[in-house]
């Protein structure tokens, strides 16, 4: 497992990390045992950065991560976790909530600090609660030692560049925007060069669009997307080839892109997604899928308040 700086925060973190979603049952039902053996597989074989969400499971990814955590050493591993998304419309970026909600992660979590703790989701709520309120709270929290980082995630690249106009943080999350179909997040590497702000790369898959399998219905991505998708992952099928292989390779082969999340409660697939990593990328194959996916090359799907769209 190769390892790069996460931004100002000097924190050396594995290429590939683990997405705790997963384990909140959150794309198929899971058996805990599986999910804890998952985490330990993904540690043991070199990933030692972990992302979860209270929101994930409706706290069923932390506590199943919590869990699986207590038989880790806490040095061998840097912890991330999220505040201010609770239910699919349930979004609150209020000090109060903030604070209390690291208390309720934490013991979930079975550790008395995170290193990470982000705003989730941020385009969906008050951006005056966000900066007024919630920032604020995260600066108390460091100062307080239960985070030593903090940050945003959300999907619409506006939303960082808007952010980091009027704040600074020390780490962002961005999804499904350095992936084979979709590299609008390279337009933001510059400002976040600049800033110094760590990024986490998630979805090198973009949500299912890009594991050569079936679309799940609820995927937010156009008709349009999602057959020319499935049609660059027919073209790798019909070459013995894997599009999935394909698309976590090029995530992370990007040297300015520090790590990038998959998620997944199969000891099965964590262990093949690791083993990808250190393999070498099919450089022609590769030219050939980025050829099918051009014409829909950076299309995204709206998330959020009208502004960010």
């Amino acid at each position: 497992m190769k390892y790069r700086k996460l931004g100002r925060t000097g924190l050396d973190v594995s290429i590939l990390s683990f997405g705790a979603s997963s384990l909140g049952s959150v794309f198929r039902d899971i058996q805990e045992d599986e999910g804890i053996r998952t985490v330990h597989t993904a540690v043991d074989m070199g990933i030692n950065l972990i992302d979860v969400s209270p929101y994930y499971g409706l706290t069923k990814a932390e506590t199943v991560l919590g869990k699986a955590l207590k038989e880790i050493p806490r040095d061998k591993f840097i912890l991330s976790t999220k505040a201010g998304r609770y239910g699919n419309d349930n979004f609150d970026f209020s000090a109060k909530k903030i604070t209390s909600s690291l208390e309720e992660s934490l013991a979930r979590l079975n550790t008395d600090y995170v290193d990470i703790l982000l705003l989730h989701d941020i385009e969906f709520g008050s951006f005056k609660q966000v900066i007024e309120e919630g920032i604020p709270a995260l600066h108390k929290l460091k100062e307080q030692g239960k985070i030593r980082y903090f940050g945003v995630s959300g999907l619409p690249i506006k939303v960082f560049e808007k952010t980091l106009s009027v704040t600074d943080v020390d780490v962002i999350l961005s999804y499904c925007h350095y992936s084979l179909n979709d590299t609008a997040l390279l337009d933001l590497l510059p400002l976040l060069e600049a800033k110094q702000v760590g990024l986490m790369n998630a979805s090198p898959l973009s949500m299912g669009l890009l594991n050569g399998r079936d679309i799940a219905a609820w995927h937010p991505a156009s008709e349009e997307i999602k057959q020319v998708c499935l049609k660059a992952a027919a073209h790798c099928a019909g070459k013995g080839a894997d599009l999935a292989k394909l698309a976590v390779q090029y995530s992370v082969q990007n040297e300015k892109i520090p790590t990038t999340l998959v998620s997944t409660a199969s000891t099965l697939n964590i262990k093949k997604n690791i083993e990808w990593t250190d393999e070498p990328i099919d450089e022609g194959l590769l030219q050939e899928v980025l050829e099918i996916l051009k014409p829909v090359h950076n299309l995204t799907w709206p998330s959020g308040h009208p502004e960010y769209q």
